[in-house]
């Protein structure tokens, strides 16, 4: 298992969404649940394909399936709060996309409280086998 935290620095994240955080977010601890993190991942990313790659989920001949996620936490987060996930594009494959989303409280810490981030790869809607990365999405992708 290999740390993330030398990605907790706000300066390796090119793309940028805020998030409130809600009572209900909070668990037993009086900290946000592990789970949000993971929807604040997911939704980063979605957003992220959507403003800044076109990419329509419900009209593109591919579909993205995760196939791996990962988090690691450093410092907790508690409601009320609001958050700033940051991403940037780590690596692209033939078929798939790691991306890393860093996790900073009250849009001003320099330091993510966690880190994580999906593993994509790109299927045809059709068949649901890999398919390569069109070159258009990809020209996106790698200016993040």
């Amino acid at each position: 298992l290999s740390s993330l935290s030398s990605y907790r620095d706000r300066s390796f994240y090119k793309y940028f969404v805020d998030f409130q955080t809600r009572l209900r977010d909070n668990d037993c601890y009086g900290h946000v649940n592990y789970v949000v993190y993971g929807e604040w991942i997911d939704s980063t990313i979605d957003k992220f394909l959507i403003e800044q790659c076109s990419f329509d989920h419900s009209k593109s001949s591919l579909l993205d399936y995760v196939v791996y996620s990962h988090c690691e936490y450093y410092s907790p987060i508690s409601y009320p709060s609001i958050i700033s996930a940051g991403l940037f594009v780590k690596r692209i494959g033939k078929s798939s996309v790691d991306y890393q989303v860093g996790i900073f409280e009250n849009n001003k810490s320099l330091k993510a409280s966690a880190v994580g981030g999906f593993t994509s790869v790109f299927v045809d809607r059709m068949n649901q086998r890999p398919h390569s990365i069109d070159e258009q999405l990809r020209k996106q992708l790698l200016s993040y």
